[in-house]
């Protein structure tokens, strides 16, 4: 542990690759000894992330999950020559870039120990739990 805080102080900040921000794919885990890492990106994205969202979407400027449906403003800006409002092709995530950087440093450190395995392993539901499809002879 302490070898690994030697190794960040002399390699800096990391870095994310250029281009949209993202997340990772094993994204809302917590693997112990990232807690503190993870804390803070959940606070960036449930807070900043989430309140520049909720203005793109305001302001018409989101992406629509749904090809077929087309995106409207909600609401006209109020305030025209605010700087704080999000323009076209933002994204949300950008807010929490740095935080996503270390998150995924630790995450990828922390998930190859053995103790943080399980987190990255698939599970599979029982057979007896699964929802049964309704058979035609039933009906």
């Amino acid at each position: 542990m302490v070898w690994y805080r030697i190794v960040d102080a002399i390699s800096g900040e990391p870095q994310l690759p250029p281009g949209p921000t993202r997340l990772p794919d094993y994204f809302p885990v917590e693997p112990k000894g990232c807690e503190h890492r993870a804390q803070k990106l959940f606070s960036c994205i449930s807070n900043q992330a989430t309140e520049k969202a909720r203005d793109m979407e305001k302001l018409g400027y989101h992406k629509s999950y749904y090809p077929d449906v087309e995106v409207k403003p909600v609401e006209k800006p109020k305030n025209v020559d605010g700087e704080d409002l999000p323009k076209p092709g933002d994204n949300p995530l950008d807010e929490c870039r740095s935080l996503i950087a270390y998150y995924k440093r630790c995450c990828d450190r922390e998930l190859r120990k053995r103790k943080n395995w399980i987190l990255t392993e698939p599970y599979r539901v029982q057979e007896e739990y699964r929802y049964q499809k309704e058979s035609k002879s039933e009906k």
